[in-house]
């Protein structure tokens, strides 16, 4: 027998119906933002991970499903989009259409330990806003994401975590100040952390190694080494989201992962999903862009995962409850395809039940979640009425088939 893939899985009603509704959300919450919808390739060249991504992270050198086409090109199943969201602005040449607010939503690769809330192939939304240069940008993005977990009903269990990473020259003074404290306890840090300290020492303050934990609580903190320009970018950021009435908590830890983002860092996280308490993340990248060969454009933009918000929500109703329409009887089959088939132009949601008597097409409609049948036999159709039965409260009654519209507008 084949099975799906380690690390994926199929995804059926009623989950379907959940992401569904997710998507509507977040979507609808995208068009208040102005935001528009980008769509870039499921697979690049390895090249542009290595390049945008960072060469020396987890991502680029354990994570990434790369392989060589019949061609002889090295490609790669995208591992984040906001590298190819940067390869399409600059391939593309947008950058005389400055600022653009983008927002994609779609598959996502990394080989990593399957477990709750993380697969091999995942899912993710995000939001890129490129050429805003000032804080009032991080702000936007920020109260976007709130939005959509504020609609979602889930964000007063997330909690917002906030950092900043300054500028690059703060950045700079802080990794070589992370680096000399490291190297003073080297023998005491993990495998994997020593490995990191040559070549992304920031990743080690998001290491779970406990012994790295308890060196971590004493290592300098990003503050320390901030130059008046960069605190001045963070203040402007955190007065702005108190201002729209958005609650932060202050983490000197938060990095990311990734080595493009500067300023802003922040993460929406749960303790709801276990070790992936993630649901939403990013900041600001003002220096990726140049990296990637293109001109200087400021950006700042979030991920969030379809999983991880779908797991938090705290039941998964369909997007509406149909309605049944049950014929009794051969001679209203036809009938009664007629008017499931008016009703769906109607825009009501209709299930025409087969097969079986009319005991087993209303157990059928109530496995469904129907809210109401709409019973139709031969004697009913020849007075031109339907009975209509209510299958919350088990109310029937007889209504004129002319009025099924105008009945059935609480059910809608």
């Amino acid at each position: 027998m084949i099975k799906a893939i380690r690390g994926t899985r199929d995804l059926l009603p009623p989950d379907t119906d959940l992401w569904n509704r997710v998507e509507a959300k977040v979507r609808d919450v995208f068009a208040r933002y102005n935001f528009h919808e980008i769509r870039t390739p499921v697979f690049e060249d390895t090249s542009l991970f290595a390049r945008g991504v960072g060469e020396e992270t987890d991502i680029v050198t354990k994570e990434m499903y790369t392989f060589t086409d019949k061609g002889g090109d090295q490609l790669t199943l995208r591992p984040e989009n906001t590298a190819g969201v940067a390869r399409a602005f600059i391939s593309g040449g947008l950058s005389q259409h400055l600022p653009l607010k983008y927002f994609y939503a779609g598959p996502m690769f990394r080989y990593e330990r399957p477990q709750k809330g993380r697969q091999r192939q995942f899912h993710q939304i995000g939001v890129e806003l490129l050429g805003m240069a000032g804080p009032a940008g991080d702000v936007e993005i920020i109260a976007c994401g709130a939005s959509i977990l504020r609609d979602l009903g889930i964000l007063e269990r997330t909690v917002l975590e906030l950092n900043t990473l300054g500028d690059s020259e703060s950045r700079a003074a802080y990794r070589e100040a992370l680096v000399a404290y490291f190297k003073a306890h080297h023998d005491r840090l993990s495998a994997d952390s020593r490995e990191r300290l040559g070549r992304n020492p920031l990743r080690i303050l998001d290491s779970k190694d406990p012994g790295d934990r308890a060196l971590i609580a004493d290592a300098p903190g990003f503050g320390q080494h901030l130059n008046q320009k960069s605190r001045d970018f963070f203040a402007a950021v955190t007065d702005g989201l108190g201002a729209l009435g958005i609650a932060c908590e202050l983490n000197p830890r938060l990095v990311r992962g990734l080595d493009y983002y500067c300023h802003t860092a922040f993460e929406f996280t749960t303790t709801e999903l276990g070790a992936q308490g993630t649901v939403m993340g990013g900041g600001r990248y003002d220096g990726l862009m140049e990296i990637m060969g293109g001109p200087a454009t400021a950006g700042v933009g979030w991920a969030a995962g379809i999983e991880r918000m779908a797991m938090m929500l705290a039941e998964t109703p369909s997007a509406r409850r149909p309605i049944a329409v049950v014929p009794v009887g051969a001679g209203a089959e036809r009938p009664a395809a007629g008017i499931a088939e008016r009703l769906r132009r109607a825009g009501f949601a209709v299930e025409l039940g087969y097969g079986g008597n009319i005991g087993k097409r209303l157990k059928r409609a109530d496995k469904l979640g129907a809210s109401v049948a709409i019973i139709l036999g031969e004697d009913e159709l020849a007075k031109g009425e339907a009975g209509l039965r209510d299958l919350d409260s088990g109310e029937q009654t007889a209504v004129p088939l002319v009025e099924l519209e105008e009945r059935l507008a609480r059910f809608r």
